[in-house]
């Protein structure tokens, strides 16, 4: 079995949600389910702008294991992209990894197969709001969001431009039943996301939410394979 991989690097950092921090080795997968005005991985998935065949590689389960295996790392992040585009290969892949922590970062509309969801520690959820210029109907699904809740194991991280955007979080909470909110202000440059948090700052704590920094940016901006 094979996995349409953009990059494999490590061992650095998480950089956001709880784990921030956390030394940690990284699958990017290819391909994505939406196209976000902001992404700051465009060379994962657009296709206008990129090529695929520089970006995109097709490799087998047993050589992306190995190359994490040879980080000597704790945990294993898997992003994109969205990963959830390829959950058979993922699970593959995580059997091979044997006491590994493991964290899924996704868009969240596509709903985690239970064969997934026994491999994970937890999802990084991470819904889109209007900023991503992305129509709802393609952005918002409520019943994907109470599947990944009901899990036990995901937290929902919010990408924020300002704090325009937190009354629309509360309603996303609100109708889906959400109870780990984590907001990220969204920048590729550390004094853009350190003026947004601090715009954020209070009233995110103020509706007893999380702030989340995006410390691969604070430390080494938009370079990639951080």
């Amino acid at each position: 079995m094979t996995l349409v991989v953009s990059e494999l690097f490590g061992p650095t950092v998480q950089g956001e949600g709880p784990s921030a921090g956390r030394r940690a080795g990284f699958v990017r997968l290819g391909r994505c389910s939406l196209n976000c005005s902001w992404c700051d991985t465009p060379y994962s998935w657009d296709w206008k702008r990129y090529d695929p065949a520089m970006e995109l590689r097709e490799l087998s389960v047993d050589e992306v294991a190995a190359t994490i295996r040879a980080m000597d790392v704790p945990m294993v992040v898997v992003t994109g992209g969205e990963p959830l585009l390829q959950q058979r290969a993922i699970v593959e892949l995580l059997k091979q990894l044997p006491g590994l922590g493991v964290e899924v970062e996704t868009n969240g509309i596509h709903v985690p197969e239970p064969a997934l969801v026994a491999y994970i520690d937890r999802f990084n959820v991470s819904p889109k709001l209007a900023n991503a210029g992305i129509e709802r109907s393609r952005r918002h699904k409520p019943d994907v969001l109470r599947a990944f809740q009901a899990t036990g194991k995901a937290v929902f991280k919010f990408v924020v431009c300002g704090p325009q955007d937190l009354d629309e979080i509360d309603a996303v909470v609100a109708e889906c039943g959400l109870t780990d909110v984590w907001v990220m202000p969204e920048g590729t440059d550390a004094p853009t996301l350190v003026a947004r948090a601090r715009r954020l700052e209070d009233d995110v704590v103020a509706r007893g939410w999380h702030l989340t920094p995006r410390l691969h940016i604070l430390l080494w901006g938009a370079e990639r394979g951080r």
